[in-house]
């Protein structure tokens, strides 16, 4: 039997990550969230806080901005001028996460894997979302924050991840299209929602 390889793209507030977490322990994979900029670092031999700059800067791009050369595959080499280049840095995170595809079963969040992966025919892409309300209630239950918080930190977040993709894939990041299965986490608990999600793995 072949990997299974899921990717998941969220909505701020929807619980994905934590969904991704529980789905992992369920399944007995690993999740990949965060550490994907650490193996990208070691991966490229690029300072780790390079990537984490480069996160920053995209989070103040205009919204309409793309790459000068969409996400293709291919990484520059040391010596190009383009070595450490927001483009070359995302280049070496998906060059990560196809190795990681390709090696074992394992979750991936977010990172525009669900693109980079679009032609693995292992990968299951999933989108998770909730309404407004939802979303604001768990923030402000994970956060401690008030509802005015809560619903500015999902619009800047939502914002972020939305120029992030088309930034890369030059595609926009809620068209269900590019997603295998989407699914609103606002109307079940996640024990529910994980018995969903695999039922929908298992008829794949």
């Amino acid at each position: 039997m072949g990997n299974r390889v899921i990717t998941i793209a969220r909505s701020y507030g929807s619980g994905g990550r934590t969904l991704g977490k529980k789905l992992g322990q369920e399944l007995g994979i690993h999740c990949y969230d965060h550490e994907l900029l650490r193996m990208a670092s070691d991966e490229s031999g690029i300072n780790e806080a390079l990537f984490g700059k480069a996160d920053e800067s995209l989070k103040r791009m205009p919204l309409f901005r793309i790459a000068k050369d969409a996400y293709k595959g291919e990484v520059f080499s040391p010596g190009s001028d383009n070595f450490t280049s927001e483009e070359n840095l995302f280049r070496y995170q998906a060059k990560v996460i196809r190795r990681l595809a390709e090696t074992e079963s394992c979750i991936i969040i977010g990172r525009c894997a669900d693109y980079i992966l679009r032609e693995d025919e292992r990968a299951i892409r999933l989108f998770f979302y909730a309404n407004e309300e939802n979303c604001i209630r768990r923030v402000v239950d994970q956060q401690g924050v008030n509802e005015k918080e809560a619903k500015e930190r999902i619009a800047r977040i939502d914002k972020y991840r939305a120029n992030y993709y088309k930034f890369f894939t030059g595609q926009e990041w809620s068209n269900a299209h590019n997603y295998d299965f989407c699914i609103d986490t606002g109307s079940m608990s996640y024990e529910k929602l994980i018995r969903v999600v695999r039922a929908y793995l298992d008829e794949r």
